[in-house]
C-alpha cells in the first residue's frame, strides 16, 4: 500500500487559542480537578480549574506590567514543573510565542536558539540557567526581561501585575486566532544545527483534539473514574507539550515529575496513581528489566521467563482475535495467565502506580515481543509516530486492533503516503507551518502540504505504518550494500546488559558497532554471579561479558542477510552522553560525533 487516510473526528475551532479552554473550564466546572502539585513535603496537592485560571490571570497581568507583548517571544528553559505549564497558559493567554529550552542545553545552542528566535525574555528554573544565558548575553541584544523561577519570579510579576485589569488580559486572550503562532520547537540538530519549528494554536489544537476524540476513553483506568496522567516526558521536547495540552483541554488531572530516572519517578508513580501515562520506550524497558533483576534476585528468575513468555503468547492470540485471524487464548493459556497475573503481571503494573491499564509510547521505536508483554501483564501500549514539524503524534495504534512493532494507522484526518524512495510523506492540520528564517529548508521539508519527514517505512495492507529507518542514516558499504542501521541497533539493544549501540559501515568493507553497557544492569550481572565490580577498563575486557554482548549481536543479525550483519564490535567503557555532545537533548544518537570521538576504536575494528 502507498497511502492511507484516516478520517477526521476533530477540527482546529475556528477562533481562539490554546488559552481560551483555561477559562472556560473554570466557568463550567470550577471545582473540578485541573492539575496536581507536588508541595516541598513531597504531598500532592489538587489545583482546581478556577484556581489554576486565577494563577494563569495573575501571572498574564505580571508579563503584560513587565512589558511582554501581543508576539513576543519568550524563552522558558526548566525541568518539566507545573510553573512551565503555568507560564506556558499566562503567555499564550496575552498572545505570547513560547520558546523553549532544554534545561541541558550548552551555552552555545543557547545563543544560536535565543538569537534565531529573537527572544526578547526568559525564564529559567535556577541560578546555573541563568548564568548559562548570562555567559552570552552579550550576543542577544533582544533579551530585555530574565525571570529566575527559584527566585521567586512567580510572586513578583503578579504583584507587579496587581494593578492590570482582567478586560486588559482577555482583550489580549481574544486577539489571538487559530493562526497565531503558538511556539517555537527547535528540533534535536542530530545532523546539524537545530532549527525552529513554527507550530500555530491551530496544530496543537487539531493535534491534541484529535488524539481525545479517539482515544480518550483509555484514559481511564476503568469507566467513571477522573482520568489522570503524571507527565515526565521533557516540556521542551513536543511529546511532552502535547501531552500537557491534550491534559488541559481534555479535563484530565495533569501532574508534573522533572527527574526521568527510575529512583526518582517510580515513587511518584506509586504516589500519584495516574490511571494513563505517555512515555518513551526507554521508561518501559526500565519497569521490565528492573523486575527481572528481582525476579532473579530473588531466586525466581524462571518463573518470572515463564511468565513473560506467558504473557506475550497471550497477548497474540488476543491481537489475532482482533484481526480476525485467531479464536483468542486457549483455555490452558487462559489458566496460566491467570496464574501468573497474582504472582506476576501485578507487580509490573504496581511499579506504574497500580491504576494504568493504557499507556502511550513514542519517541523511537518500540519492541514487539515487549509491547506484548505489557500487553499480556494488563498494560495495553499504543506505539505511535511522529515529528517536531507534525506537532507530535502522526501515527497512533488505535485501542481495539493494536499491531505490535508497528506505530499504528495515521490519525484521524491524516494521510500517510510512501513516496518512491521509501520516504514517509504527511498531510494533516498538524502538519507546521515552517522552519523559522529557514525558507529553503522549509521548501525541502513541505512540498505542497505535505511533509517530507526524512524516515523509510511501509504501510501493510491494513493502513499501519512500520518505520524501518532514517534516509540520512542509511549506511553503504564499499561493497555497494544498503543498511538501516536502526533495527540492528535496537535488537542490539533488547539484551538488559547493553544500554546503547551504534551500527556503522558507511563507505566501510563491513558492519560493525559501537557497544556500551547499562551500569545498574551490570553491577546486578556481576553480583549474580559472585564476580568483583570492575572498573570500566576492566569491563571492556571481561570474557563473559563480551559473550553475552555477542549473543546479542547473533540475535540481531538474524534479521538481516550475511552481508548486511554486524561482523564485529567494540565495547566502550562509558555511554554516550549529551554533556560530551554524542547525544540530543531529546536522548538521539549524534552518529557523527560519535564515530570522530571513536575514531580510534573504529580503526581498530576495521584493522587487518
Amino acid at each position: 500500500m502507498r497511502e492511507f487516510t484516516s478520517p477526521p473526528t476533530a477540527s482546529a475551532p475556528p477562533v481562539g487559542g490554546l488559552a481560551d479552554v483555561v477559562f472556560d473550564h473554570a466557568e463550567t466546572g470550577p471545582d473540578r480537578v485541573a492539575l496536581a502539585r507536588k508541595g516541598a513535603d513531597g504531598v500532592w496537592r489538587d489545583v482546581t480549574s478556577a484556581r489554576f485560571r486565577d494563577e494563569v490571570l495573575a501571572l498574564a497581568k505580571g508579563l503584560l506590567a513587565d512589558g511582554v507583548r501581543f508576539g513576543d517571544r519568550v524563552a522558558i528553559m526548566c525541568r518539566t514543573r507545573y510553573e512551565w505549564t503555568l507560564f506556558d497558559y499566562a503567555l499564550w493567554t496575552v498572545g505570547a510565542q513560547v520558546v523553549p529550552v532544554y534545561p541541558t542545553s550548552s551555552a552555545e545552542q543557547v545563543a544560536w536558539m535565543l538569537h534565531d528566535a529573537q527572544v526578547s525574555a526568559a525564564m529559567v528554573e535556577h541560578e546555573d540557567h541563568a548564568m548559562t544565558i548570562g555567559s552570552v548575553v552579550d550576543r542577544l541584544p533582544g533579551l530585555r526581561r530574565l525571570w529566575q523561577l527559584d527566585g521567586d519570579a512567580v510572586t513578583h510579576l503578579v504583584k507587579a501585575g496587581a494593578d492590570i485589569t482582567d478586560e486588559t488580559v482577555h482583550r489580549h486572550r481574544r486577539a489571538v486566532t487559530p493562526d497565531t503562532t503558538a511556539t517555537l520547537i527547535y528540533t534535536s540538530g542530530t545532523t546539524g544545527r537545530p532549527k525552529g519549528c513554527v507550530i500555530s494554536h491551530a496544530n496543537l489544537m487539531f493535534e491534541t483534539d484529535t488524539a481525545i476524540s479517539r482515544w480518550e476513553p483509555v484514559f481511564h483506568s476503568r469507566p467513571g473514574d477522573q482520568a489522570s496522567t503524571l507527565l515526565f516526558l521533557p516540556l521542551a521536547h513536543v511529546f511532552g507539550r502535547m501531552v500537557q495540552v491534550a491534559a488541559v483541554r481534555g479535563r484530565v488531572k495533569l501532574g508534573h515529575q522533572p527527574q526521568l530516572n527510575a529512583a526518582a519517578l517510580l515513587p511518584d508513580l506509586a504516589a500519584f496513581r495516574p490511571t494513563f501515562v505517555l512515555a518513551v520506550p526507554y521508561i518501559f524497558e526500565k519497569v521490565f528489566h528492573a523486575a527481572r533483576r528481582k525476579a532473579e534476585r530473588d531466586g525466581r528468575s524462571g518463573p518470572f521467563d515463564k511468565a513473560v513468555e506467558v504473557a506475550v503468547r497471550y497477548a497474540e492470540a488476543m491481537e489475532a482475535r482482533a484481526f480476525g485471524t485467531g479464536p483468542g487464548p486457549a483455555a490452558g493459556l487462559r489458566m496460566q495467565h491467570q496464574l501468573y497475573d497474582k504472582l506476576v503481571y501485578s507487580r509490573v503494573r504496581a511499579a506504574l502506580g497500580g491504576r494504568v491499564r493504557h499507556a502511550m509510547s513514542g519517541g523511537s521505536g518500540m519492541n514487539r515481543r515487549l509491547g506484548l508483554f505489557f500487553a499480556g501483564a494488563g498494560i495495553t501500549i499504543y506505539e505511535g509516530y511522529g515529528l517536531t514539524e507534525s506537532t507530535a503524534a502522526a501515527t497512533a495504534n488505535p485501542p481495539e486492533r493494536t499491531r505490535y512493532g508497528t506505530v499504528g494507522l495515521p490519525l484521524p484526518g491524516t494521510t500517510v503516503r510512501i513516496a518512491d524512495d521509501g520516504e514517509v510523506w504527511l498531510h494533516g492540520e498538524h502538519v507546521f507551518r515552517g522552519y523559522l528564517n529557514a525558507p529553503q529548508a522549509t521548501r525541502n521539508a513541505v512540498r505542497e502540504g505535505w511533509l517530507a519527514t526524512g524516515d523509510i517505512g511501509r504501510l501493510d495492507e491494513d493502513g499501519y505504518l512500520t518505520i524501518t529507518g532514517r534516509k540520512k542514516e542509511i549506511l553503504v558499504t564499499s561493497g555497494g550494500k544498503s543498511v538501516s542501521p536502526g533495527p540492528l541497533e535496537e535488537r542490539v539493544r533488547d539484551h538488559p546488559l547493553v544500554a546503547q549501540c551504534v551500527v556503522v559501515g558507511n563507505d566501510r568493507p563491513y558492519i560493525a558497532a559501537l557497544v556500551t553497557l547499562d551500569a545498574e544492569a551490570v553491577s546486578h550481572w556481576l553480583a549474580m554471579r559472585g564476580k568483583p565490580e570492575l572498573t570500566p577498563a576492566e569491563l571492556v575486557r571481561d570474557p563473559d561479558l563480551e559473550t553475552e554482548v555477542r549473543r546479542a549481536v547473533i540475535a540481531a543479525n538474524t534479521l538481516v542477510s550475511q552481508a548486511e550483519s554486524i561482523r564485529t564490535f567494540r565495547i566502550l567503557g562509558h555511554q554516550f552522553t549529551e554533556e560530551r555532545g554524542l547525544l540530543t537533548p531529546s536522548l538521539k544518537l549524534k552518529r557523527k560525533a560519535i564515530e570522530e570521538s571513536y575514531a580510534t576504536e573504529l580503526a581498530a575494528l576495521y584493522r587487518g
